[in-house]
């Protein structure tokens, strides 16, 4: 599920973890004319970069503090964007606001990250806030359908596809991962707590130590949202780290759901992945 494309209201305010997107969604809504507020997380956001762009930091477990700078801002509208490292509750240091809806709280960390978002997006929305997603405010940044490199899928690339993309739909209910790896019909890997990132160099390690047997150049990563996940939180990304990773893995190449996935620095990417003789394609939802 997603909000059926609401009318965005200026400012709108970034949550922001790690990595890139944060900056891309930003610079997005700025382009479009409307003023984004970064609110980059202690401890995961780039201190650097967020000097470029209006900010206040905010700390996991501050949900009031976060709540007051949010309306001090004047920003109606959320969006989480980037990476976070799950922390334990052990290590969540909490405010009274936080404390007063602990019990909403734990039962968001008991499950995956697409049910601790969620649960999260909802206590904010239960205090005046609007939580929105990349297709409401930067759907510039969303992989679109067709293939997008020079490389196409050859007829055994395409049935690893199906084949990853009906392991990714059973295993949607248990919230594990959004990726898989398939090597000639066989699932090789599947995405953990460790991401795209380390399930790409576990697969690499695999093909070193002579554990995965077919040659180079066969097998698909697919990545996909989870079936029933809001599409508002944790959309499945890929970005130029994604095709280096695939090329060291020796894969052919990358397969994803066009319109609910990321696309970071696609230029960058689309350009690695042809010097790399590898395909990206957006497949339809």
């Amino acid at each position: 599920m997603t909000s059926a494309a609401p009318e965005i209201s200026s400012p709108v305010g970034v949550i922001a973890g790690g990595g890139a997107m944060p900056f891309a969604v930003a610079e997005s809504l700025a382009a479009r004319g409307i003023a984004p507020v970064l609110f980059p997380l202690r401890g995961a956001c780039d201190p650097e970069r967020v000097e470029k762009f209006r900010h206040r930091w905010i700390s996991v477990g501050q949900l009031g503090r976060a709540m007051r700078l949010f309306r001090e801002e004047g920003c109606r509208d959320l969006i989480f964007i980037g990476t976070l490292m799950r922390p334990s509750l052990s290590e969540v240091r909490f405010d009274l606001k936080t404390l007063q809806l602990l019990g909403h709280v734990v039962r968001a960390f008991r499950g995956g990250d697409d049910h601790l978002l969620s649960g999260v997006g909802r206590m904010l929305e239960q205090d005046g806030f609007r939580m929105v997603g990349i297709k409401d405010v930067a759907p510039d940044l969303l992989m679109p359908e067709g293939c997008i490199t020079r490389a196409w899928p050859a007829d055994n690339a395409r049935s690893d596809i199906e084949r990853g993309r009906a392991v990714l739909a059973a295993l949607s209910p248990f919230d594990i991962g959004q990726a898989v790896v398939v090597i000639d019909g066989h699932v090789v890997a599947v995405e953990d707590i460790e991401g795209t990132d380390g399930l790409l160099q576990r697969v690499a390690r695999l093909r070193g130590e002579g554990r995965i047997r077919a040659a180079r150049g066969r097998g698909v990563l697919v990545k996909a949202p989870k079936s029933g996940q809001d599409l508002r939180f944790d959309l499945p990304t890929i970005g130029p780290r994604t095709v280096e990773g695939v090329a060291s893995a020796g894969l052919s190449g990358i397969a994803v759901i066009a319109g609910n996935t990321i696309a970071a620095e696609p230029q960058a990417m689309i350009e690695l992945a042809d010097a790399n003789y590898l395909f990206v394609i957006g497949l339809q939802a």
